[in-house]
């Protein structure tokens, strides 16, 4: 009589699929945690990248564990068994694994095949050939898990040596069920989603962290269009693509938003590119001159840069500058235009009135 029942489990079962899939998620995640945390030296996500593979292994260790002492109570049976055929399957070291099928003949139970793969020693290898008699272990309710006993008792040794087992017809059981291309994709769909999970939520930490240098004030005015920065020494505002100074009323805010709370705060010197404010102030408590950043000619900019333009002789401008200077006590424009033909200038007093022009 031989055995029909206790086939072995399948890996591609529900639970299987799914603890694939986290463990490829935990995988991704914690080591994009890691390694982005080591970059940008953010401390909380190395501290993520340590912790998750950890909770993750506790977690699967705590549910397993009803089922593995289960199991572990479950006293094991011994039985001889003949080796139908043997095959070493690779290895490189001392002990090579070999896949074994064998045929195993309990004295109180039903007979069954079935196939395992085990570690022998190159030195025992010369011992285990087809037709010879064994004896191995295995626990009555997963006879897959077969072991062959190298070391058994002397009673076994002495049946192993003259007793005569028979083959079990038909198909042998594997103690290893492939997970299969399924199984293998899923994991690694968990690995790319674990991995833009953390990308995603620490996208700010990954993603600008090395916005400013180490040690520079922080903006304290910051959005998708523009940037600025007050010191105590200068202020700055830069804007965004597709903007300009120029734009009506863009300098007068951009001016505004550096003496915000700052009423007495006086200026040495304006300086306007494009796209770039830079305002520096006077010392606090010390008296010099300088002027109030918020007494320029506002109105009159644009039409002084563009006269600049085309009316001092510089071919195919390419920049403009303007600079406001209040030292010498009095408020002074001076703008600059640069181009293939040359270098212009023009300059200004504090209404707006041209005072001189120079081409080259």
């Amino acid at each position: 009589m031989t055995l029909n029942a206790g086939a072995p489990p399948e890996h591609n079962t529900p639970a299987d699929l799914a603890l694939g899939f986290l463990t490829g998620a935990v995988i991704g995640a914690s080591l994009t945690a890691f390694i982005g945390g080591c970059v940008v030296e953010r401390a909380t996500l190395i501290v993520t990248g340590l912790v998750l593979p950890s909770v993750h292994g506790l977690v699967l260790f705590l549910a397993t564990l009803p089922r593995r002492a289960r199991e572990a109570a479950v006293v094991p049976r011994t039985a001889l068994a003949v080796i139908e055929s043997l095959e070493a399957v690779g290895g490189e070291t001392s002990d090579v694994p070999v896949r074994f099928e064998l045929s195993v003949a309990p004295d109180d139970a039903p007979a069954f095949r079935v196939e395992i793969r085990q570690d022998v020693n190159l030195v025992e290898l010369p011992d285990y050939r087809p037709r010879g008699v064994v004896v191995v272990e295995y626990p009555p309710d997963r006879p897959w898990k077969t072991r062959i006993v190298k070391r058994p008792t002397p009673q076994w040794e002495e049946r192993a040596a003259v007793a005569q087992v028979d083959s079990v017809p038909g198909p042998a059981m594997k103690s290893e069920t492939p997970g299969g291309c399924f199984s293998g994709l899923l994991t690694l769909l968990g690995l790319l989603l674990g991995t833009a999970a953390v990308l995603l939520l620490f996208r700010a930490d990954l993603f600008d962290a090395h916005e400013g240098e180490s040690g520079a004030p922080k903006p304290s005015v910051s959005s998708s269009s523009s940037a600025t920065t007050v010191t105590s020494a200068t202020g700055t505002v830069a804007l965004g693509p597709g903007q300009s100074m120029l734009d009506g009323g863009e300098l007068r805010r951009a001016v505004e938003s550096l003496t915000q709370g700052a009423d007495e705060r006086q200026a040495l010197t304006v300086f306007v590119q494009d796209r770039l404010l830079t305002v520096v102030f006077s010392r606090t408590g010390v008296k010099s001159a300088g002027f109030d950043p918020r007494s320029l000619p506002y109105d009159r900019v644009p039409g002084l840069v563009e006269e600049a333009r085309t009316t001092l002789g510089v071919e195919s401008p390419q920049s403009r500058q303007l600079t406001a200077e209040g030292v010498t006590g009095s408020l002074t424009l001076r703008i600059v235009v640069t181009g293939s033909g040359g270098r212009g200038s023009l300059e200004a007093d504090g209404q707006g009135n041209v005072s001189r022009r120079s081409g080259k």
